[in-house]
């Protein structure tokens, strides 16, 4: 595997993470955004995510026609979309409530803010390994650069 496949799959790793990141603030953000009808109540939000693989050819395969292991890893990370979580809504009686429907219904997101802060540090620390893999890549090409002089 080249350095420049690394720096394209830590990249991309980045970008995935910094979608997981946006859409875990804007749960958290909605965590307690009232409605009364359940059609307007925001939904909790996950980004969805795939492996991009590499396209095969036949350098793929070595001399005896195995497969090569570095040919058949994959080229990063790919955003498919941001999907809604099917949890229930949460209706609670509150009558007194500007938003109260006719009975007596407030409808809250689906969105568990402990799952949510648990989920915005594991995007934080692995958007942070990205960034060291890019750090040591950088540092390998550098002494790369000077084995020359």
């Amino acid at each position: 595997m080249s350095l420049t496949s690394v720096l394209n799959i830590a990249g991309s790793g980045m970008t995935a993470q910094s979608v997981r990141l946006n859409t875990t603030a804007s749960n958290i953000a909605n965590a307690e955004s009232a409605s009364s009808s359940v059609d307007e109540t925001y939904r909790a939000r996950k980004p969805w995510f795939s492996v991009l693989e590499k396209e095969f050819n036949a350098k793929s395969r070595d001399m005896n026609g195995l497969m090569d292991t570095d040919a058949a890893m994959g080229a990063g990370v790919k955003i498919d979309g941001i999907i809604e979580k099917d949890a229930p809504l949460q209706a609670r009686f509150q009558p007194d409530h500007p938003m109260a429907n006719d009975d007596g219904y407030v409808y809250y997101p689906n969105v568990n803010v402990i799952e949510e802060m648990t989920d915005m540090m594991s995007s934080s620390r692995s958007y942070q390994m990205n960034v060291e893999v890019l750090k040591t890549a950088k540092q390998m090409l550098q002494r790369t650069l000077t084995l020359g002089q």
